[in-house]
């Protein structure tokens, strides 16, 4: 966790975000990999909180409706939404577009919806 921490707490000094948004995370069967990603995710929005930056998290299904106005849009639709709001070329992973696609959500949120929760 120290590893992750120091990462995103690098991260945070050098590119200076005005926010931090993560996706909420869906706990399946698996209780350990609930766990890892749990802490994981404290981890990054304590970096957060202690570099005085805004942290705020989105459901999935609000990510895909904001992008793709479809809340179960599929990883496809998806990464091309992404790639023509930003005008990137495909192909990108999942986790890029994924990551780009909870950015473009959290700038296009109201802002009662950018206070984490």
């Amino acid at each position: 966790m120290r590893t992750i921490f120091e990462g995103v707490a690098g991260l945070v000094a050098e590119h200076e975000p005005v926010a931090i948004a993560l996706e909420e995370w869906y706990v399946g069967a698996d209780a350990r990999i609930a766990l890892s990603v749990g802490q994981a995710r404290g981890v990054v929005l304590l970096a957060g909180a202690l570099a005085g930056v805004a942290c705020a998290e989105y459901a999935p299904a609000r990510v895909k409706q904001s992008v793709c106005g479809y809340g179960r849009a599929d990883k496809g639709q998806v990464q091309r939404m992404i790639s023509m709001i930003l005008g990137l070329a495909e192909p990108m992973s999942d986790h890029a577009s994924d990551a780009l696609a909870v950015a473009v959500c959290h700038a296009m949120a109201p802002p009662r919806l950018k206070v984490a929760g």
